[in-house]
């Protein structure tokens, strides 16, 4: 048997999309909130001299290289990159169109998650809509400041400094006493004296260790004694208080319901979170990416274009890049620069138009909606808008994210319009939206002195067609923020 070497050569021809930097920054454009992206663009003027922003409008030879009117847009040539491939300078790959949803499709999996909060480019529009004056000192700085006015030790000093430090942003303790004894090497009788100290600080309740001890730090300051019911309840029946098990504490107290009931007035005026009111936390603003107006029995769609800067590629540069005396390193930072900015300016082109995809189809589909209100919600799910607009489901997942619409019902976030769907009794689908909404209805007509169980709630949901179970309907009103029908309720007292 002879052996032989040979060398096999397959070769096989595929074609693929590969992932580039470009499309990668194309799918996280679309994908972006309206502040991000305002923010990228800023981002983007800032480090790419051959993009620039124009004040009006362009040259009609030069409004392929801006954004703002996104239907001729669709219509027109890719940005003037082209003009150096006489140079011999780009590659083909990069002059070819690109076919976005084909790409879309392709890659349903990729940046589908958050990508950041994101700011607003200009300031000022926040500061427009400022309405009251917000604390701009943290609580940190506020006790420290108070703590350095008082009178006491050097050692104390240092405590009372090291107690505010090791506090989170409701006021409270982060670790507990024994750790700060551990760490701040002192006795647990002197770090409790500086505490007490610093509860009496403003705002009051602050170091405390607990609701408990917080509540009663103010109650002190107010000027209630040690045997007020007040205190009392405070001190030992916080959790009956929560459930208002009234008659519970009345009965333990030796005291009327009507005073329970008074203690419990008096006990929602105190604040629970000390810190609530301070800190770097400023009002965040919500600006619309979409507006649906009404106009007749028609419905049409409006980008908001308002604080998206005009762009194109600076003229200067393309001259320079076809000017054959420039040096060809020279050439080739500005060719790189060019094709930046021209692959920004088509993917907010295409993120436009994808929205705008979007928003109409929602409309389609919403009329009723947009019309009647909550109650006439369709169930919705992104593949419906995918087909309607012969687009990738993950395309639509990524043009509804952190997008907002302005209708005459409301801001909504665009993915508010997706919703599942409930059978009912009649075999027509009903959204889960809209059941929240008629959960929300019964429990606000119900009497305050006898609040639905959830129980009840399903029989009156029930005569509306609606077929859903108990833990359904405790689960949509845990969702609302509505508590149970034991902790809803409320006590006349005097009649």
């Amino acid at each position: 048997m002879a052996l032989e070497q040979r060398l096999n050569l397959n070769l096989k021809q595929t074609l693929t999309l590969r992932m580039t930097p470009q499309l990668r920054q194309a799918i996280k454009i679309l994908q972006v909130s309206r502040p991000e992206l305002e923010q990228m663009i800023a981002d983007e003027l800032c480090q790419n001299p051959t993009l620039e922003e124009t004040e009006g409008p362009v040259d009609e030879q030069e409004f392929e290289s801006r954004t703002g009117d996104v239907e001729k847009a669709e219509s027109e040539p890719t940005p003037e990159v082209k003009e150096t491939s006489e140079e011999g300078e780009l590659q083909a790959n990069e002059q070819q169109k690109v076919d976005w949803e084909e790409y879309l499709e392709r890659h349903s999996g990729d940046f589908h998650g958050s990508v950041g909060t994101g700011s607003d480019r200009d300031d000022n529009r926040s500061n427009f809509f400022e309405n009251a004056a917000d604390s701009t000192d943290s609580l940190t700085d506020t006790l420290l400041d108070q703590l350095n006015l008082v009178m006491m030790s050097d050692e104390e000093r240092r405590i009372g400094t090291f107690i505010i430090h090791n506090l989170n942003e409701d006021g409270y303790l982060s670790c507990s006493r024994e750790e700060l004894v551990f760490m701040a090497e002192c006795p647990i009788e002197t770090l409790d004296e500086v505490r007490e100290i610093i509860q009496e600080f403003e705002p009051p309740g602050s170091a405390s260790v607990d609701l408990r001890e917080c509540l009663l730090t103010q109650l002190k300051l107010i000027g209630y004694e040690a045997d007020d019911y007040v205190v009392l309840i405070v001190d030992g029946y916080l959790k009956d208080l929560e459930s208002r098990r009234y008659d519970k504490i009345a009965k333990a107290l030796n005291v009327d319901v009507a005073e329970v009931i008074e203690a419990h007035s008096i006990i929602r005026g105190l604040e629970p979170k000390p810190g609530r009111n301070y800190g770097d936390r400023q009002a965040a603003y919500i600006t619309p990416d979409v507006y649906i107006h009404r106009v007749g029995d028609e419905f049409v769609v409006t980008l908001n274009d308002e604080g998206l800067p005009h762009l194109q590629v600076n003229p200067y540069y393309k001259t320079m890049m076809k000017d054959s005396q420039s040096p060809g390193e020279t050439k080739g930072y500005l060719q790189d620069k060019v094709r930046s900015a021209s692959w920004l300016i088509k993917s907010i082109e295409q993120r436009q138009r994808t929205l705008r995809k979007v928003t109409e189809s929602i409309v389609r589909f919403q009329r009723e909606f947009l019309l009647h209100g909550i109650e006439h919600l369709k169930p919705m799910v992104l593949k419906d808008v995918a087909n309607d607009i012969s687009m990738h489901e993950s395309t639509v997942s990524r043009a509804t994210a952190n997008k907002y619409v302005h209708t005459s019902r409301g801001l909504f976030e665009l993915k508010y319009f997706f919703t599942s769907s409930l059978k009912g009794t009649d075999g027509t689908d009903i959204s889960s939206e809209s059941v929240k909404s008629k959960i929300q209805e019964i429990i606000s007509a119900e009497d305050p002195g006898k609040p639905l169980s959830d129980q009840i709630i399903v029989k009156e949901l029930a005569k509306d067609h609606i077929d859903i179970a108990r833990r359904t309907v405790a689960k949509y009103r845990e969702m609302l923020g509505i508590l149970p029908s034991s902790k809803r309720k409320r006590y006349v007292v005097g009649g």
